[in-house]
């Protein structure tokens, strides 16, 4: 099954393996001795990130080693600059939209001041 980045991302245990993996290559033991579950759970958890490319193991003699692929990340970068991009321009209109609304208030409120100073 190939799976997806956010598939992967989804889960805080896969970030943490991730965020270790992020600064050296290190053996599946090494990786498993970091958590408080069982090995074959952080196994499980490395195939997933190995399906979806954001890890891959090597081998070196008899032992496999686990190197980050940060570079899938992103794909998560592209996707979040989308809504940044929409929700930036939403809140620069709502800005430009209260800047006028304040001016006009203001502009009111100037002209129903002269208008009760008058009457005095």
């Amino acid at each position: 099954m190939r799976r997806d980045v956010f598939q992967a991302i989804a889960d805080p245990t896969r970030r943490e393996i991730i965020n270790i993996l992020a600064n050296k290559s290190l053996n599946l033991n090494a990786v498993a001795r970091q958590f408080d579950v069982s090995r074959p759970a952080i196994s499980k958890h490395i195939k997933i990130l190995t399906e979806c490319g954001l890890v891959i193991i090597h081998q070196q003699g008899r032992e496999r080693f686990c190197e980050a692929r940060l570079e899938k990340l992103n794909q998560v970068t592209d996707w979040i600059e989308q809504y940044t991009k929409f929700w930036n321009a939403r809140l620069d209109a709502l800005e430009q939209y209260l800047e006028v609304k304040q001016k006009k208030n203001k502009v009111h409120t100037k002209a129903g001041n002269r208008k009760h100073n008058d009457k005095k």
